[in-house]
């Protein structure tokens, strides 16, 4: 007989108009086993904006690779699925179908006072349009200094808190951002649910 463990139970909740967060979504020991996999399997290369492409320092300075679906990812998956269902449809509702791009991990070098300017993640040129983001936090706070995830619903920005293992989630057309970073490395996982175009 098989079993399927769930998740841990977390509190969910809206810290702002602008995100919600998953805590505690994932163990010590599961980070690093996702950690582990990216440093063992992935080659980062330099960030592109846009859909032509474009490596532009001025807009976007990272390292990015793609987390595949495969044998030894399935388990990030399905658990990325079941808390992005879970905060969907507690929050907003939207109509989503599922994962159609592989998970994005992005390094920040504070060497290179990496950054991600404002932006949105959805277009209206999607083939299959992304509708929710969401920002799992791979380092730990004390790796880093600046990097904050900023996401904006009015004047002010909100900050995402940086702990570690926390998902903090949003529609893809709100504005974010995240500042440059002034020391050590911050690593993080952006996945994007898609669905139905809006309507």
């Amino acid at each position: 007989m098989s079993s399927y463990i769930f998740a841990p139970g977390p509190p969910i909740e809206t810290t702002t108009s602008s995100y919600v967060i998953w805590d505690s979504g994932f163990t010590e020991e599961e980070l690093d086993r996702i950690d582990k996999y990216c440093l063992d399997n992935l080659v980062p290369n330099p960030a592109v904006v846009g859909s032509d492409g474009v490596v532009d320092l001025a807009i976007r300075s990272s390292q990015t690779a793609w987390i595949s679906l495969n044998e030894e990812t399935a388990w990030f998956y399905d658990r990325m699925a079941w808390i992005a269902r879970k905060l969907n449809s507690t929050f907003y509702g939207f109509d989503l179908t599922g994962f159609h791009e592989d998970f994005q991990y992005t390094i920040y070098n504070g060497e290179e006072k990496a950054h991600y300017d404002w932006h949105i993640d959805n277009s209206s040129l999607d083939s299959v349009p992304r509708k929710f983001s969401m920002v799992l936090q791979l380092s730990d706070p004390k790796d880093y200094e600046g990097g904050n995830l900023e996401i904006k619903a009015g004047n002010t920005p909100d900050v995402v808190d940086k702990k570690r293992g926390l998902v903090a989630a949003f529609p893809a057309y709100r504005l974010h951002r995240v500042s440059p970073v002034e020391k050590g490395i911050r690593k993080s996982i952006v996945i994007w649910v898609v669905g139905p175009a809006f309507r």
